[in-house]
């Protein structure tokens, strides 16, 4: 009990606990000269020696008393402190709280519990509003390529045409060419604007968007693509729907570029408000806790993209895989 209370003298001579304590010191030494002095107590003489001795003894008993009772009292606070002090303020937390309940610390815990919790409302609120600002910002760019840049383009196809009908012998294949390249810039063009805001998406819906996303991309990278679709997307939000579609495709993304697999599976169920969205390659597989071991360079940064998104619509994301065991990306929103 003497070491307690030393270190509890060193560790917190300036907190609530050490001022308790200390002040605890003073009043024992006072209440021991006190009692002392009131009693006539007489150290030279050897049965009153005696009597002090047991006096003190007694008012170090209360002493040690004390400070068990404070120690108990107290230790329920430096637990809340511990966990607040672990908490992540970049990371999702709920606060919750241990041990035996004590009306104050009961309250601070709640109230913190409840600080926090109005804390990530806010940042989902304020993430949301940046990625729909985002999403309304590639349908106007894709709205633009399509309408504007597309029909620039045509325009210039079509008077290449007819450029190439009356064009000399010795320009014909100049004129071809450059109708080829004008067809080309077309198709990368009507590429980009399909990536930045999917036409299916508004048009037709998430699964009909997720699967020209697959079509793409096995038309791109010559692997094998399949899509399983259980319940109905229609009933998700636009704010899940928009996440479910952005998640599978930087998971497809992810998948061409690194991966090296020959089949892609995308899985997607839909269960009232909620929605389970699964992508499984068969590829070369990673370590996720350290995604660059395996030359993936940039999908760090993918996944906590992915991860951030999932928080934002209320889900989380679970990525698993290992080196030669290929990758799963689960998406699920409760």
């Amino acid at each position: 009990m003497t070491m307690h209370f030393q270190r509890l003298r060193m560790r917190r001579d300036d907190s609530l606990i050490g001022q308790i304590v200390a002040a605890n010191v003073v009043l024992v030494t006072l209440a021991l000269a006190g009692a002392s002095l009131a009693a006539g107590l007489d150290l030279g003489i050897q049965h009153q020696r005696w009597q002090f001795l047991i006096l003190a003894l007694a008012i170090v008993l209360s002493l040690c008393v004390n400070l068990w009772m404070l120690q108990r009292r107290f230790r329920p606070l430096e637990g809340l402190i511990e966990r607040i002090e672990r908490i992540d303020p970049a990371e999702p937390t709920m606060l919750e709280l241990e041990g035996d309940p004590v009306e104050e610390i009961d309250r601070l815990g709640s109230s913190f519990k409840r600080l926090l919790q109005g804390i990530e409302a806010e940042r989902r609120r304020r993430g949301q509003a940046v990625l729909r600002a985002q999403e309304e910002e590639r349908r106007r760019l894709a709205r633009d390529l399509h309408d504007e840049v597309n029909q620039a383009l045509t325009a210039m196809l079509l008077r290449l045409e007819a450029l190439a009908q009356d064009a000399p012998a010795e320009r014909a294949a100049e004129v071809a060419e450059l109708k080829r390249l004008a067809g080309e810039a077309m198709e990368e063009l009507l590429s980009l604007a399909r990536q930045l805001r999917p036409t299916a998406l508004d048009d037709h819906g998430l699964a009909a968007a997720i699967e020209a996303q697959l079509a793409r991309f096995a038309a791109q990278t010559g692997v094998q693509t399949h899509m399983n679709v259980d319940g109905n997307p229609a009933d998700l939000d636009e704010d899940m729907q928009i996440a479910v579609y952005r998640i599978a495709q930087e998971a497809l993304n992810n998948a061409g570029r690194h991966s090296g697999a020959s089949e892609v599976v995308v899985e997607l169920a839909v269960l009232g408000e909620g929605a389970e969205l699964r992508v499984s390659d068969d590829g070369a597989g990673f370590d996720p806790s350290n995604p660059r071991s395996s030359g993936r360079r940039g999908a760090g940064l993918g996944l906590e993209g992915m991860a951030e998104r999932a928080r934002l619509v209320g889900g989380e994301l679970d990525v698993r895989s290992a080196p030669g065991s290929g990758t799963t990306v689960t998406l699920r929103i409760p």
